[in-house]
């Protein structure tokens, strides 16, 4: 059962090394809600490399093909997670704004028919 909880603060470097590990072969979807822009698709189902994050500089980065996706200065992040797979990270950002980086596996395509 799936289950949202924020992160404290001092737990996020050693999470997202952790739960990276198991990104491997997953998907992300991330959608930035702002006021003043409304809601934006920086990217749409890419493979996933990995989510780290920086204290020192105070940066939460998710890896994807083609995207590094930075999120600067969080004030907060929740995850979405049944305690083996990650589902969904939401942070809100040094703005205020809402970014939502969602997880998935990619479709199997069916085998091929007989001839």
């Amino acid at each position: 059962m799936s289950k949202t909880f924020e992160l404290a603060r001092d737990a996020w470097g050693a999470y997202f090394d952790t739960v990276s590990r198991g990104l491997a072969g997953k998907q992300v979807d991330i959608e930035i809600a702002a006021l003043s822009l409304g809601s934006q698709v920086a990217a749409a189902w890419l493979p996933v490399f990995g989510v780290t994050y920086d204290p020192k500089n105070d940066l939460l980065a998710v890896m994807a093909d083609g995207l590094d996706h930075m999120i600067r200065h969080p004030r907060q992040i929740f995850v979405d997670s049944d305690g083996a797979e990650l589902h969904s990270i939401h942070a809100i950002d040094g703005d205020g704004n809402s970014q939502i980086i969602r997880f998935r596996s990619p479709l199997s395509l069916p085998g091929a028919a007989p001839a």
